[in-house]
C-alpha cells in the first residue's frame, strides 16, 4: 500500500476498526469544538496570559486544518477514483466541504498576506464559527439533514420563492395602507418588508406595527398566512429525514439479513468441511486395512 493511499484510509471518517483514523476524526473534532470556544472567549475581557495561551490553541488548531486540507487535496485522486489526478483535485477543491475547509483556515491566513486596512478584522474573526460546519463530515446526523436539503432542492427552492413572492406582496401592501397613517413608520417598501419578515416568521418584534384598522385586518391575514407560507419548507425536509430514516433502517435490515446468510453459509461449509475430513480419515482408515491385508 503506497504511502498516499495510506494516508487517504486514515483522513476519511469511517465506522470501522481503523484505530489511527478514529483517532485523526477525534482530534479533528474537538480541535473543532475548541475553536469556536476560543471565538466566543475572544469576547471577553481576559487576562493577557489567558489571550496568549488561547492565540497559541488557535494556532495550532489552524495549522492543523491547514495540514488536513492539503492532504486531503493531495489524496483526492482516490475520492474520485474515475477522474484524473489533477480533475479530482479541482472536484474536490469545488466540494462543499473543501470550500467548508478552506474558508476554515482562511482567517488565519489572510491577515499575514494582506493589511488590517483591506480586512474586516471582527468579521474576518467571526468567519472561523463557519469551522463547526466541519462537523458534517463526522456527524451522520448532520450529513443527513444536509442530503435531505440537496435531495428536496427542488422543493425548497419552490417554496423559498412563494414565501419571498408573499413577504413582498405583504409589503407593498401593507405600505399602501399604512403609509398615509405612518410616514415615519413606513416611509418606503422596505420598512414594509421589515414589517412583513417580522410578521411572517412569527417573531413580531413590534418596532413597527399597523395602527389603522384596515391595516390590522391585512397584518392578521398576513400572520396566518405566513404560519402556512413557512411550514411548507418545514414539511418538506421533515418528510425527506422520515424517507430517509426508512431507506437507511431499510438498508441496515437487508445487510443484517445478508450478514446472517453469510453466517448460515459459513456454518454450513464449516460443517461440510468437517464431514468431507471424517470421510476422507475414514477411507484412509480403510485403505490402510486392505493394504495391511494384502501384506499378510
Amino acid at each position: 500500500m503506497s504511502i498516499r493511499r495510506r494516508i487517504y484510509d486514515i483522513i476519511q471518517p469511517t465506522d470501522g476498526d481503523n484505530l489511527l483514523s478514529h483517532l485523526f476524526d477525534c482530534t479533528i473534532t474537538l480541535l473543532i469544538f475548541l475553536s469556536v470556544v476560543i471565538v466566543f472567549a475572544a469576547t471577553f475581557d481576559l487576562p493577557e496570559r489567558t489571550t496568549v495561551v488561547l492565540k497559541k490553541m488557535e494556532c495550532f488548531a489552524s495549522i492543523v486544518f491547514t495540514i488536513e486540507y492539503l492532504l486531503r487535496l493531495l489524496t483526492a485522486d482516490y475520492l474520485f477514483e474515475n477522474a484524473g489526478a489533477l480533475k479530482a483535485r479541482l472536484k474536490y477543491i469545488c466540494s462543499p466541504m473543501a470550500i467548508v475547509d478552506l474558508v476554515a483556515i482562511l482567517p488565519f491566513w489572510m491577515p499575514m498576506f494582506l493589511p488590517d486596512t483591506v480586512l474586516g478584522v471582527r468579521a474576518l474573526r467571526l468567519v472561523r464559527l463557519l469551522r463547526i460546519l466541519k462537523l458534517n463530515r463526522y456527524f451522520n446526523a448532520m450529513q443527513k439533514i444536509g442530503d435531505v436539503i440537496v435531495s428536496k432542492k427542488k422543493e425548497l427552492i419552490g417554496s423559498m420563492f412563494f414565501v419571498g413572492i408573499l413577504m413582498m406582496l405583504a409589503s407593498l401592501l401593507m405600505y399602501s395602507v399604512e403609509h398615509d397613517a405612518q410616514p415615519r413608520v413606513f416611509r418606503n417598501a422596505f420598512s414594509g418588508l421589515w414589517w412583513a419578515v417580522a410578521t411572517l416568521t412569527t417573531v413580531g418584534y413590534g418596532d413597527i406595527y399597523p395602527v389603522t384598522i384596515l391595516g390590522r385586518v391585512l397584518g392578521a391575514c398576513i400572520a396566518f398566512s405566513g404560519i402556512a407560507a413557512l411550514a411548507i419548507p418545514t414539511g418538506i425536509i421533515t418528510s425527506g429525514l422520515t424517507e430517509r430514516l426508512a431507506h437507511d433502517k431499510m438498508v441496515d435490515e437487508e445487510l443484517s439479513r445478508q450478514r446472517g446468510k453469510d453466517t448460515e453459509h459459513d456454518e454450513l461449509l464449516r460443517q461440510q468441511g468437517k464431514l468431507l475430513r471424517e470421510i476422507a480419515e475414514k477411507l484412509s482408515i480403510s485403505t490402510g486395512e486392505e493394504t495391511h491385508a494384502d501384506d499378510r
